[in-house]
């Protein structure tokens, strides 16, 4: 019987000007986007730690803490790759993740596609592995009122 480990996660950045807007490492054009102390992909930071909480590896903030001036702008993608190389070194393969982002504005479908390819390109597993939704809030709270955008992810981790 093949051992399964299954983490989730979750973050939040607000929207502000004078910043691009990456999510899932895709820059998606818009006047406004995630403040934050790397480049701000919630959607890439929340499958950060989903796949280190299935590993028992502790969270994004442990392994690249903001406190760290390296970190400054940082294309999160850096920290995918060396999620994905902690957690192949623990003995683990990613099986599955499945991720939701949810923003009022802007609309996400024309992009979902290339995000899930550049997910699976990075961790280095198939297109059909990954999944990314895209809801709205329903104009409710400060995601509904265009303030800020969040994302959860659940990762599923096999022993190699």
């Amino acid at each position: 019987m093949q051992k399964m480990r299954v983490g989730i996660g979750y973050d939040v950045h607000r929207l502000v000007e004078n910043r691009k807007l990456i999510l899932g490492g895709v820059e998606i054009p818009y006047h406004l986007g995630l403040l934050g102390h790397s480049d701000a992909d919630v959607l890439t930071h929340a499958i950060v730690d989903a796949i280190l909480g299935a590993a028992a590896l502790g969270d994004i903030g442990t392994h690249f803490p903001d406190t760290d001036a390296r970190y400054n702008g940082m294309d999160s993608f850096v920290f995918l790759r060396d999620t994905a190389l902690k957690v192949t070194a623990c003995g683990y393969r990613i099986e599955n993740i499945d991720s939701t982002v949810i923003a009022e504005r802007p609309k996400l479908a024309p992009y979902i596609s290339q995000m899930r390819q550049k997910l699976a390109t990075t961790l280095e597993i198939a297109v059909a592995q990954v999944n990314v939704k895209a809801t709205t809030a329903e104009e409710l709270g400060v995601v509904g009122e265009g303030k800020a955008i969040v994302a959860h992810a659940i990762a599923a981790l096999s022993a190699m």
